[in-house]
């Protein structure tokens, strides 16, 4: 008799349409895995991608993931299946001056970013504990260190998720479950785009991270059940400033980057390294 076909691992991945969730979801496919895979954007060519990458299965789904409804209708999608490896990735920025936005954009900031990451994550964590087996990523960003002045919902929105990933990492050390926190910098996604910060200095002037880069950073510390990883040498030099700096010093340095028309017109002679910089983690 023919032995029975092995079960696959299951990667659910989140934000998974472009950027750095798009790149999660295709190492992870690159790696056996097949894929649950969720956007706010059409996931059609992404699927295409996934399965030509290795994937046998890729179920996707374009969901709001900011409402408790669209995490649920996710979680349906998984048919009861087990996760092996969760990629929580989806994330939303909003640039621009606090009291000149509208309270939903920074609600939907709120709801994506923490409300809907740990929601999704409470739900498949309480099953890979009851195994005893599972990883999870979660995408935070170097902006958790940073009082982000001009982004200030999106940066205090990533400091609670780069907190809430090492508190959940300790809370359940001994169950076989590991909690690994990659946290880029600036990266080459459509994040700047969909934050409407293309005319600020870090939307318009900064060289930012490969996504690719980023994603193979986070999946191996995943493999490796490591704490945190922060991607590009560059990224850990603003973690270091950061904690270094006087608060309102970081935020001060912050404004420079993302006050709206701060960008540059003429190509800078030189690139420069500057002390700290908002993040992408990739839109929903």
């Amino acid at each position: 008799m023919a032995d029975l076909k092995a079960r696959r691992p299951l990667a659910v991945v989140t934000g998974a349409s472009s950027g750095i969730g798009y790149h999660l979801a295709r190492i992870a496919a690159e790696h056996g895995y097949d894929l649950v895979v969720a956007a706010d954007t059409s996931l059609d060519q992404a699927v295409r991608d996934f399965k030509a990458a290795g994937a046998d299965r890729v179920d996707a789904l374009q969901v709001e993931l900011a409402s408790k409804q669209g995490v649920d209708d996710l979680l349906a999608r998984l048919q009861g299946r087990e996760v092996d490896a969760l990629l929580a990735n989806a994330g939303h920025g909003l640039g621009g001056a606090f009291l000149d936005q509208d309270f939903s954009d920074v609600q939907h900031v709120i709801d994506t970013n923490v409300t809907g990451t740990i929601y999704l994550i409470q739900q498949v964590a309480r099953g890979m504990v009851a195994r005893k087996q599972g990883r999870i990523l979660v995408t935070g960003s170097i902006a958790g260190f940073q009082p982000g002045a001009f982004h200030a919902v999106y940066n205090g929105s990533k400091a609670f998720v780069d907190s809430f990933a090492q508190a959940l990492r300790n809370e359940i050390k001994q169950t076989g479950v590991t909690v690994s926190l990659l946290m880029p910098g600036p990266t080459d996604t459509e994040f700047f785009e969909r934050a409407h910060l293309q005319d600020t200095k870090v939307g318009a002037d900064m060289k930012k991270d490969d996504p690719a880069m980023v994603a193979r950073v986070g999946f191996d510390a995943m493999l490796k059940g490591e704490a945190d990883v922060v991607a590009g040498w560059k990224s850990k030099l603003q973690v270091v400033s950061s904690k270094v700096m006087p608060a309102q010093a970081v935020a001060e340095a912050h404004r420079k980057l993302a006050e709206p028309g701060s960008a540059r017109h003429n190509k800078p002679e030189r690139e420069e390294v500057h002390p700290i910089g908002p993040h992408h983690d990739e839109d929903k």
